[in-house]
């Protein structure tokens, strides 16, 4: 009995992780069919296949398994709405928006440039 209590605790605690601190489940499906189609279409030389394209989308969903964990709430938040807006869903598009959004605010915190130094050269 207690171990079917302990179990039923663990599957519990396990749904009760807050939708935003897992990746999202996104469709990229309909996104990969619509960019192969529409290449195919403009004639492009290096077309992107639906297989490539599903490959892409595969390897950024497995990237943003890390990525996701460390990246702040309103960051996460913010990257979703614009991988999915007007339609799309695309993790490629969630990955670069973290990824970017990251490196800025790694490049705003850092210190100034500070001229040289007058005094350098004196001794």
């Amino acid at each position: 009995m207690k171990a079917i209590i302990f179990s039923l605790g663990l599957l519990a605690s396990h749904s009760l992780i807050p939708v935003s601190d897992r990746v999202p489940e996104l469709k990229v499906e309909a996104l990969c069919e619509s960019t192969s189609q529409t290449d195919k279409a403009m004639g492009l030389a290096l077309a992107q296949s639906f297989a490539d394209c599903m490959r892409d989308e595969t390897a950024a969903r497995q990237q943003l398994g890390t990525v996701w964990a460390t990246a702040k709430p309103a960051v996460r938040d913010t990257c979703e709405g614009e991988a999915t807006s007007l339609g799309t869903q695309s993790y490629v598009d969630l990955l670069t928006c973290i990824q970017m959004t990251e490196t800025a605010s790694a490049m705003a915190s850092t210190p100034p440039l500070r001229g040289a130094s007058k005094n350098r050269n004196k001794q």
